[in-house]
């Protein structure tokens, strides 16, 4: 087990101009987990993970990537880690798909296997296309190859996989499977929550260029209460549904339109929710009763959807 985290922040500050894109956000990965970064957009989920790459230099805060600082250390880094830019950024367009893949294998003294690589994100067709007549799906995979190709100790992914159908999803989330338990560490930004939970060791939510929790999915939905959730006309008056309610019950409007109640569920509780909608002439949509999901603590922690 390596003495350091695979990434460690402390109180990182970022600015462009006037904006504060990151404000003294702390948080840190271990080596050979799947971390998943979570928020909404302007979270300031991008401008970290740059600056975790090397693309962006901290105003404030320190950076550290396997012990390295990714500006000071930029030649020892770069060999160690694969990135792959958010919908195929960075490549380049003229050259043919595997090509690219391969030319990146034989620069590392190491690399996968780029047929079986290829094979597994089903890019045989793409073979001999140039990068800038793949579709977005494609360039996608091919960023991910990319990435990979060189059997990096720590790789940082962007939406991997934005605009892929399901199946190739379940292919590239079996791959980053079996990238953890060879001992690779991901980070991986993405707003697909049922992904960051089936991939993720752990989960750090940004908000407003904060950390706003971090813990397993586990950690983060674990909670005594039970939940009456439903959707309904945004900005009810609730004062009333309060009143008729157990005092230690918590009820809010967690986005507009999306209503929980966080009690002890009991039948008498779950018939005083629906009579009162009734009462009001509102149809509880989506009407559902159990724990929160991690989408709920995204949305209780930063007031909107992962984007």
């Amino acid at each position: 087990m390596s003495s350091f985290r695979a990434v460690e922040i402390d109180a990182l500050i970022k600015r462009y101009g006037g904006t504060i894109a990151v404000d003294g956000l702390t948080l840190s990965v271990d080596p050979g987990t799947i971390t998943s970064v979570l928020g909404p957009n302007g979270a300031g989920k991008t401008t970290t993970v740059e600056c975790c790459e090397g693309y962006r230099r901290p105003d404030a805060g320190t950076v550290r990537v396997l012990g390295l600082d990714p500006q000071r250390d930029a030649a020892r880094l770069r060999p160690r880690i694969g990135v792959m830019l958010q919908e195929g950024a960075g490549l380049y367009p003229g050259a043919r798909a595997i090509e690219l893949v391969a030319h990146l294998a034989r620069l590392h003294a190491q690399p996968l296997d780029v047929a079986t690589l290829v094979d597994r994100l089903g890019l045989g067709d793409a073979g001999r296309t140039p990068v800038r007549r793949l579709s977005g799906g494609q360039r996608q995979r091919v960023a991910l190859a990319a990435a990979l190709v060189g059997r990096p100790e720590l790789v940082f992914l962007d939406e991997p996989t934005a605009g892929l159908d399901p199946q190739m999803r379940r292919s590239v989330w079996e791959l980053l499977d079996e990238l953890r338990a060879d001992g690779v560490t991901v980070v991986l930004t993405t707003h697909l929550i049922d992904e960051a939970e089936r991939l993720s060791d752990d989960v750090a939510i940004i908000d407003d260029g904060r950390l706003a929790a971090q813990g397993s999915p586990l950690e983060l939905t674990k909670q005594d209460e039970s939940t009456v959730q439903f959707t309904g006309p945004p900005r009810l008056d609730l004062a009333s549904l309060r009143q008729a309610l157990p005092e230690e019950t918590a009820l809010d409007e967690t986005a507009p339109g999306r209503y929980v109640v966080r009690a002890h569920v009991t039948p008498q509780l779950l018939a005083t929710v629906t009579s009162w909608c009734a009462a009001h002439d509102v149809m509880p949509e989506g009407l559902h009763v159990g724990r929160r999901s991690l989408e709920d603590v995204v949305i209780e922690l930063t007031g909107r959807r992962p984007s």
